[in-house]
């Protein structure tokens, strides 16, 4: 409804402002030039008024004013038009003699320009001069020269619009302007500013749409959007909005999605801590009820055992707490350039043992004079060793696990293989997902899962990036690249 559309009746009171001040500017222009007109018309008809004057009597004789002729014609003009004021000028402007309503003259001298100007036109101009009565103001003039023996001695000056006419015009003017405003403005006010509302209502008809659409949207109608049209005047607003629903939908479901995946990661890490626990929580138990009836190789077997799970309880711990900064982004990297094959072999000869007691092959295949790469070195310690130990861990007894390191265009390559059960390929693309990992049946993970996704976070870091190749009872390898140092 037009009355609850507060943005319709501001643009609408805007509209009547501007009218409003559109008509006044209006009246206030049309009062000077009809003012302006009026004294045109009055210069034209009785412009000629000073040169019949000159022509009926002469003002100056011998080079001086004939006081009762000049008298008496003034006074015979003003009898029979009050509204002129009559005055005699030297020839350098200043006046000689004057008749002008209540004798109440100002200025001593006229600016002869204006009266030259008027005297030698050749065409109708409309000109102004001075008013000696009033000084501020200009007034339009009838002028002549008096002669005498063809030698300028003198001007005519003739004001055709005396003070007292001013007034009473300026009064009529009021008038009819009031009258005017009365009579033509409001009507024609009221029209525009009808005409201008239903314009406006008109105009405004898509913005309400699209107030319905975005409060619908608003209130949980996701599925809600604009119809496609490039040719409204609002089309990229509508595809702005469309874009912006797509993304908040989008959004929404990566949220839901991402919801799924903590409860999973947390049914993952309760399991996970869960077994330690029990496992330390059993054998505890044990060396309490049979303290007295357990040997001493029993009892150093029980407490290896209650070691070992809470050295993979520290480590779990570790992993989350580690994962956690690179999510939050507290994890700054400290690049420099470092021999990447001198930190492959270092890692090689930890791993040897670890390979050895679980009777894996390892082996490393590294050119010693491989370029320096430009990275974090802890970090990519990191993410060897997580791949390592993943390799490690899903190799069976008699396998091998291989660290490969290959120098490419302006970069390292490192690839860990190994020749245990692989990876489905339906799990491949999410494998490095914080929150999911590979089936414990058939890969026997151990962990929470969160070794690949930390590799994943730190290369990241690196601006680089990691590739898995994998086919089932074949094995799996995993290549990401350095750059190097140059």
């Amino acid at each position: 409804m037009p009355f609850k559309n507060s943005l319709y009746w501001r643009i609408s009171a805007a509209l009547f402002i501007v009218l409003l001040l559109l008509g006044m500017s209006y009246l206030h222009i049309t009062r000077f030039i009809a003012s302006d007109y009026l004294q045109e018309t009055n210069q034209r008809l009785y412009g000629g008024i000073a040169d019949s004057t000159i022509q009926a009597v002469k003002p100056l004789a011998n080079g001086a004013v004939d006081t009762l002729a000049i008298q008496d014609i003034m006074h015979s003009m003003m009898v029979i038009n009050p509204s002129v004021e009559v005055y005699l000028l030297d020839t350098l402007g200043k006046i000689i003699t004057y008749v002008a309503p209540n004798k109440k003259v100002k200025l001593e001298k006229i600016d002869l320009h204006p009266v030259k100007k008027y005297i030698a036109r050749k065409d109708n101009l409309f000109i102004k001069g001075d008013d000696p009565r009033n000084p501020e103001k200009k007034k339009v003039f009838s002028a002549a020269e008096i002669k005498e023996n063809s030698r300028l001695t003198g001007y005519l000056y003739i004001v055709l619009a005396s003070e007292e006419r001013e007034a009473v015009s300026s009064r009529m003017m009021e008038s009819y302007m009031l009258k005017l405003g009365r009579q033509l403005f409001f009507l024609a006010l009221g029209i525009a500013l009808c005409l201008g509302m239903a314009a406006i209502w008109f105009l405004t008809k898509n913005l309400r749409r699209i107030e319905a659409t975005v409060r619908r949207f608003k209130e949980g109608d996701m599925t809600i959007r604009f119809a496609s049209d490039n040719s409204s005047e609002f089309a990229d607003l509508k595809h702005t909005f469309n874009d912006m629903a797509d993304t908040i939908a989008s959004n929404i479901e990566q949220l839901k999605s991402i919801e799924n995946l903590r409860r999973e990661l947390i049914s993952n890490v309760s399991h996970d801590l869960r077994t330690p626990l029990a496992i330390m929580q059993g054998y505890i138990e044990t060396l309490m009820i049979k303290e007295n009836q357990i040997s001493k190789e029993e009892r150093n077997r029980y407490l290896q055992t209650v070691f070992s799970s809470s050295e993979s309880l520290a480590a779990l711990i570790a992993q989350l707490f580690e994962y956690s900064k690179l999510e939050a982004k507290q994890v700054e990297p400290q690049k420099e350039p470092f021999f990447i094959a001198e930190l492959a072999q270092d890692i090689f000869q930890k791993y040897q043992l670890i390979a050895k007691r679980k009777k894996i092959h390892l082996q490393l295949q590294a050119d010693p004079n491989l370029p320096m790469v430009f990275a974090d070195i802890a970090l990519v310690e990191r993410v060897i060793q997580n791949l390592m130990d993943n390799a490690l861990n899903f190799t069976q007894s008699g396998g091998a696990v291989t660290l490969v390191l290959e120098e490419k265009t302006q970069s390292v390559e490192i690839k860990i293989m190994d020749n245990g059960p692989g990876i489905p390929e339906q799990e491949q693309s999410y494998i490095f997902e914080r929150y999911r990992k590979a089936d414990r049946s058939e890969r026997k993970s151990k962990g929470a899962g969160l070794g690949l996704a930390i590799v994943k976070k730190i290369l990241e870091l690196h601006d680089s990036s990691i590739r898995v190749q994998s086919r089932l009872s074949e094995g799996t390898a995993f290549i990401f690249s350095l750059p190097t140092y140059s």
